[in-house]
């Protein structure tokens, strides 16, 4: 029995082969119709035998192309049957409703290298071919549908055989946007040689290997990069770029390459390799040639893979001296800016830190950093969610009629943008500490908001007065304005990634989080779904001398702590004669009367307060920077832990760490190795985190436990206590789809927007 049917298709599935992949399962299947894109997704007209179409409809989300991803199929059965020649794709439908999911910039896919290293291949060596499967994607993006003349690549007009390609539903490069070759395409030069096309590859290998520094224009932005072996040339890259101990990222040719200076586990060979390409956080070997200046006192190498054919040239050169083992690729930027990614304004800002440009002429219309990520208890963890994910929708249990903006929070800010049962979280947008990033974070809410046609009506905020993110909100007329506390989104940015209803229960551990009472929290035990949420305990409060200012310099915390524990004997002890008099003394008179000093129930401040105790930071020069150099001090065999004491109050449950401080000092003391000690510092907050969630399960009767927070990125923690909840029957629940740090906040600030919404 002949049938006809509509089908509409929405999801990633524009831009990623799909239609060309619908051509050809119609064509051998005798389906006859047509396929178009529209501002919704993807609309199929098809006419075959019932059971065929029947076929069809189930086939679609099972060998659909791999980039694309299917969230949902609608069918209209039953329509009267027409007279089709066969099947065709139709032009793109511009309509009113905005509900495309657009696809980000995916790494060059195999089919793709092998013509860029076939000799015989007229792109052989084209620094900028691509297809359905790979290339830029997100970043060219100007409006929808994606068509090319709604890209960047407007502006390339393409030849005739690259024209056939694109107008061919049979090719691979059917309809890919950027589609081009060395005779119509984009184009390299490096500034300052005044060198174009093939030899700047050369080129810029001799740079390189001389230990110059080169600005390198990618997908999302720009790359500053070194030679990774030059410990010379890296030095130089930080003192230009103002990056005095930060790790720099490294890009190395494949695998077998960066075995040679990383252990590498399986999940990590896989998440290294995934079409995201990620960074990824890899352990160190003993030895290697990489540079240590790379990443200072630190166990731990961010690594990354080639992921543009511009990448695969420049580590398959091969010189006088060799190829590039490993190249230095960090962002394009001095030190708290955003990406630089516009020409004019790259080569203003990065003139005095690039020796060199190597640039090329199709535009970038929006940025987009490096994701970065690591294994975490066997998975994935994303730290910094940006290219190769975002904009990737993140689907949550239930639709709203409301269209919603998170505006996150103030260090590492995301946004998310939520219509129908979709949320759409950003791109790292980075610290709004300045006008630069600050701008940036507005120009991404016009720009999302633009290609997925969503008109914020509420906006959801922190409740920190000072964050610029806060005060955008509240500039906003006529939404409707819902304040979030920071810790309740922590929590339900891992519930709704996860797709949990709730209640849960929460241990939400991190640096700074304006509290419900004033206070500053940052170690809370709570209970919550989308709609409220209940604080049970929290780590003891202590004055934070200066404010901000101890978070530059933790060892004011660290004076904090050990007041707390001997009183006013503390000027004579050892530890303050590292610090001038005037300056103990004024941070005593600050903690004793109170002035300047707000109370903290911050996990972020006790690692920080520990590390200056042990001698390890003092200062820090970036954010976590303590906290991450007392991880990697610790003798991760060591079993050793401390004393602490858990109390109940009219407030709830209250974690006591002066008992820890007072057996740290007694160790430090007595001559014990700093690295045992870091050791049984970490293995004492494992142990009151899980005596927290077993109290507060007895007392909910709740087994689900959300660990999120910028603190539960120190993997040496999370391995131990995800274990330890596990043994003593709960649940724990970790991020894996947006960070546990503030890159997360935006995604739980829609999801409890939207519950507040619903119930109002």
């Amino acid at each position: 029995m002949m049938a006809r049917c509509r089908i509409k298709i929405q999801g990633v599935v524009q831009g990623v082969g799909f239609r060309p992949f619908v051509f050809r399962l119609a064509e051998e299947r005798g389906v006859k119709g047509w396929i178009i894109n529209t501002p919704g997704g993807v609309e199929i007209e098809a006419q075959a035998e019932k059971a065929i179409l029947d076929q069809l409809v189930n086939d679609l989300p099972l060998l659909a192309p791999p980039l694309a991803q299917i969230e949902g199929i609608s069918v209209w059965d039953g329509m009267p049957l027409s007279r089709y020649e066969g099947f065709s794709i139709l032009e793109s439908s511009l309509g009113t409703e905005r509900s495309a999911m657009i696809s980000p910039d995916i790494a060059t896919c195999p089919d793709c290298l092998s013509e860029l290293f076939s000799a015989q291949d007229r792109r052989f060596g084209y620094p900028f071919l691509n297809c359905t499967n790979c290339g830029p994607r997100f970043s060219i993006i100007r409006d929808i549908p994606y068509d090319r003349g709604r890209t960047t690549m407007k502006a390339f007009s393409m030849c005739p055989l690259c024209r056939a390609e694109y107008e061919d539903p049979r090719n691979r490069r059917f309809h890919a946007q950027p589609n081009a070759c060395w005779d119509c395409g984009p184009q390299l030069r490096l500034k300052e040689r005044s060198v174009a096309g093939r030899d700047c590859i050369r080129e810029a290998y001799d740079l390189l290997k001389q230990g110059k520094v080169l600005a390198i224009k990618g997908l999302g932005g720009y790359h500053l990069a070194v030679d990774a072996t030059n410990a010379e040339a890296v030095a130089c890259l930080r003192a230009r770029k103002r990056r005095e101990e930060k790790p720099l990222a490294i890009m190395a040719k494949d695998t077998a390459t960066i075995r040679e200076f990383c252990q590498l586990s399986r999940e990590e060979e896989v998440l290294l390799q995934k079409p995201a390409r990620p960074i990824v956080l890899l352990r160190k070997r003993s030895f290697s040639l990489i540079a240590e200046e790379v990443a200072p006192d630190n166990r731990f190498l961010g690594v990354f893979l080639p992921y543009t054919p511009l990448h695969h040239l420049l580590f398959s050169y091969e010189g006088e001296e060799g190829r590039l083992l490993a190249l230095v690729m960090t962002s394009g930027n001095l030190s708290e800016e955003p990406l630089a990614y516009q020409d004019q304004e790259a080569e203003r800002r990065l003139a005095g830190i690039a020796d060199d440009f190597l640039l090329h002429d199709r535009e970038i219309h929006t940025r987009s950093d490096d994701s970065v990520s690591r294994v975490i208890a066997g998975q994935e963890m994303i730290l910094r969610r940006s290219r190769g994910y975002a904009p990737l929708p993140i689907r949550l249990n239930s639709a709203s009629p409301f269209h919603i903006l998170g505006c996150g929070a103030e260090l590492k800010n995301t946004i998310c943008l939520y219509k129908g049962e979709y949320a759409f979280v950003s791109q790292h947008i980075g610290d709004l500490e300045n006008y630069e990033t600050l701008s940036y974070f507005e120009e991404t809410i016009r720009h999302l908001g633009r290609i997925l046609e969503i008109k914020p009506e509420v906006v959801a905020y922190d409740m920190h007065p000072d964050y610029l993110s806060t005060q955008h909100a509240l500039r906003q007329a006529g939404w409707q304005r819902i304040p979030v506390q920071h810790h309740h989104a922590h929590l339900c940015s891992a519930m709704a990634e996860h797709r949990l209803e709730g209640p849960c229960l929460g241990i939400i551990c991190d640096g700074t989080g304006y509290g419900a009472d004033g206070k500053i929290w940052g170690c809370e035990f709570m209970m919550g779904d989308y709609r409220d949420f209940t604080r049970l305990g929290h780590l003891r409060y202590l004055p934070l001398p200066g404010g901000q200012a101890s978070i530059k310099k933790p060892y004011r915390m660290a004076l904090s702590y050990l007041y707390a524990y001997v009183g006013e004997d503390l000027e004579s002890s050892i530890f303050c004669r590292r610090f001038p008099p005037q300056e103990v003394q004024a941070v005593i008179r600050m903690v004793k009367d109170g002035f300047n000093s707000p109370l903290v129930s911050s996990m972020g401040r006790l690692f920080d307060a520990v590390s200056s105790l042990l001698g390890i930071r003092d200062r820090v020069t970036f954010e976590g920077q303590a906290a991450m150099a007392l991880e990697m001090a610790a003798e991760e065999t060591w079993e050793g832990h401390y004393g602490y004491a858990v109390r109940r109050e009219m407030e709830g449950w209250i974690v006591d760490p002066i008992p820890l401080i007072a057996d740290l000092i007694e160790d430090l003391r007595g001559g014990t190795r700093v690295s045992r000690i870091a050791a049984s510092f970490h293995n004492t907050v494992v142990l009151f985190l899980q005596e927290m969630a077993q109290k507060m399960a007895e007392e909910t009767g709740l087994d689900r436990v959300i660990l999120s927070g910028g603190v539960f990125q120190n993997g040496y923690l999370v391995e131990r206590l995800t274990q330890a909840l596990v043994k003593v029957g709960l649940a724990p629940v970790l991020h894996r789809r947006v960070p546990p740090n503030d890159g997360g906040i935006s995604l739980g600030q829609v999801a409890i927007a939207k519950a507040r919404m619903a119930s109002a």
